[in-house]
């Protein structure tokens, strides 16, 4: 079985990977340009083989046709991948917003939450805690254009301590309230990469 340990020579930091249709175009592109990736996750794409100058630029080249760019520098691959996390952790993993927010992260990229948090808000202009919030919001949002569940519903699926609290900071945020959000049936939400 082949080892697919990200290391810097094999391995692809990708922006703006947001969801399972971004993995599987990525995917794809890396299989019609020759290559097999080992794995492809939001953000990180490992490869059998040491990247090649060529293949990099190659690989760049056609990832960027579909609004997805290559990372170099190790602060920004950092910052994406506590983007990614968050998103996971807030569109995909119904259960995972139960967890503290600072555990999770430090746990998954294997650094202290403090410097995470640094980094986060130098690079970004914005919290953690922030971008967070505008994750959570954005579900909102997909949640109640899909009509099927109640508002409290929402609240207790992003964790929120009452339907209260998710009105106050669904309204800061988009200037509305969730029923106003829902009544105008427009699609105001945002593509999760532009958060």
């Amino acid at each position: 079985m082949p080892d697919i340990t990200p290391n810097p020579e094999n391995t692809l930091h990708i922006k703006n990977m947001v969801c399972n249709r971004c993995i599987m175009v990525v995917k794809s592109q890396l299989e019609q340009l020759g290559l097999h990736p080992l794995s492809v996750e939001l953000g990180i794409v490992v490869l059998p083989d040491a990247v090649s100058d060529e293949t990099y630029q190659r690989v760049k080249a056609s990832l960027e046709t579909f609004g997805f760019e290559l990372i170099d520098d190790k602060k920004s691959q950092t910052v994406e991948l506590i983007k990614d996390a968050i998103i996971e952790l807030v569109h995909y993993d119904d259960n995972g917003l139960k967890t503290n927010l600072s555990d999770y992260l430090a746990s998954k990229l294997h650094r202290d939450y403090s410097a995470l948090s640094k980094l986060f808000s130098e690079t970004t202009n914005t919290t953690i805690e922030k971008y967070l919030i505008a994750q959570k919001i954005e579900r909102a949002k997909e949640l109640l254009m899909y009509g099927e569940l109640s508002l409290n519903e929402i609240a207790d699926m992003l964790n929120y301590s009452s339907v209260s609290y998710l009105s106050a900071q669904f309204k800061h945020v988009t200037g509305m309230t969730p029923s106003h959000f829902k009544k105008i049936k427009g699609n105001k939400r945002k593509p999760l990469d532009e958060i």
